[in-house]
């Protein structure tokens, strides 16, 4: 989308525009009148509640600057370089225009054949141009391009069809003037205003294009697109001029213009200049998701391989493992079958030792063995004394009796000792 301005005589014509594949729609008309003699911030003020009442308050503005203030001169130059046409340009830049050594404001855009070199030039004075920019910056409209109605309707009639080679276009302004643009192969482009009946200005811009002297005139909305929707109330033959602007601001690198104002205090609010970040964006959103799914297909396929050379070596592991169970089975009998054995041995120790160890008045008619303790019962002369014996031995420790009974002179006994073998 893209806002036009057309500064004329006392009023400020705006037209919106929306530019689509398939045509242009102007989605909105207004005008600030008096503009010259009310504060800026008061039209400004009005200009900003216009823009917000369409939503379109992010929109920049391209604006028209009157004819009379701008000097339009077509250039041919074949055969110099684009990147030498600036200092060409300002080489012969005095002579193209009746403002002496006052210092000029200048901008140029190609017209006609790329290969005939041609180039529509306007000039104006620094001054005056100074001034409709700091008159807008006050009223606070942002605007990316100030230029002239030549280049803007050279640039508007272009961006969905090729025109005719030669043609007039007309319109009557609001002083009664005659503007007329034209095109044909001897003069690319023509712009002017006439203070005369309209069939003598069309026959002299006819002339001047070398044009045969029967050609019509068309009314200047006529060579713009035509729009598909239109608000109403707007009158195209009237307002043809901000129509083309905003046409040129919607689509500025199709529909080029001249544009005066210096690069460097361009505005540029415009949500379109968000386009290519946001297709960057997406591309790189979509490429992301590609590289996901990609990754997500390959990790399955992954899975799926390794499960397959699993299943091939499961019945070799299944068989690995009884195996391994097996094993374990057959060492822990072994375990089994050397604690048994020790076990003896440490019972056989036992036994020999409390054989060495007992009085020959005592008699030890039982011995039931444990893993850690031994009871023994017996009888002896005098049973007292054991419990000594048997803490001395290094095969016993922490004797008590069990019971103790005293029978015809002997003492009958029940003995609980610990055995050492069992901390080792």
């Amino acid at each position: 989308m893209g806002v036009g301005i057309e500064i004329r005589d006392t009023d400020l014509d705006i037209t919106v525009a929306r530019v689509r594949p398939h045509g242009a729609e102007v989605t909105a008309h207004g005008a600030i009148t008096r503009f010259r003699e009310r504060k800026a911030t008061d039209w400004g003020s009005e200009y900003a509640a216009f823009l917000k009442k369409h939503g379109v308050s992010h929109l920049t503005a391209a604006v028209t600057l009157p004819r009379r203030e701008v000097v339009v001169r077509s250039l041919a130059m074949p055969g110099i370089a684009g990147k030498d046409l600036p200092g060409a340009i300002g080489f012969q830049l005095d002579g193209l225009h009746p403002f002496g050594d006052a210092d000029v404001a200048s901008a140029w855009t190609r017209v006609g054949a790329a290969s005939g070199g041609g180039l529509l030039l306007g000039v104006a004075l620094r001054s005056v141009l100074e001034k409709y920019v700091e008159l807008f910056s006050e009223a606070g409209v942002a605007v990316s391009s100030f230029t002239f109605p030549a280049s803007a309707i050279h640039g508007a009639i272009r961006l969905f069809q090729t025109p005719p080679a030669g043609f007039l276009a007309c319109r009557t302004h609001d002083t009664g003037e005659i503007e007329i643009y034209g095109e044909s192969p001897a003069k690319p482009v023509f712009f002017a205003e006439f203070d005369l009946p309209l069939e003598r200005a069309v026959a002299l811009a006819a002339a001047e294009l070398r044009l045969p002297a029967e050609t019509e005139s068309l009314p200047m909305e006529r060579i713009l697109p035509v729009p598909r929707a239109n608000p109403a109330g707007n009158d195209p033959s009237r307002n043809a001029l901000s129509y083309a602007a905003a046409l040129t601001c919607a689509c500025p690198r199709l529909a080029a213009t001249a544009n005066l104002l210096p690069e460097g205090r361009r505005s540029s609010h415009s949500r379109a200049m968000l386009v290519p970040a946001a297709a960057l964006s997406a591309l790189a959103l979509v490429l992301a998701v590609v590289w996901f799914v990609s990754a997500a297909f390959e990790q399955k396929r992954y899975l799926k391989t390794l499960e397959g050379e699993i299943a091939k070596v499961e019945p070799e592991a299944r068989k690995s493992g009884a195996l391994d169970r097996e094993i374990e089975k057959t060492a822990g009998r072994v375990r089994a079958i050397r604690e048994f054995r020790d076990q003896v041995r440490k019972d056989l120790s036992a036994l020999d030792e409390l054989s060495r160890i007992l009085p020959a008045s005592s008699f030890a008619g039982s011995v039931e063995i444990s893993r850690d303790a031994a009871l023994i019962t017996g009888d002896s002369d005098s049973a007292a004394p054991l419990l000594e014996v048997l803490d001395a031995s290094p095969e016993f420790r922490n004797s008590e009796f069990a019971s103790v009974t005293r029978v015809a002179n002997t003492d009958v006994f029940r003995i609980r000792t610990l055995r050492e073998a069992a901390r080792k």
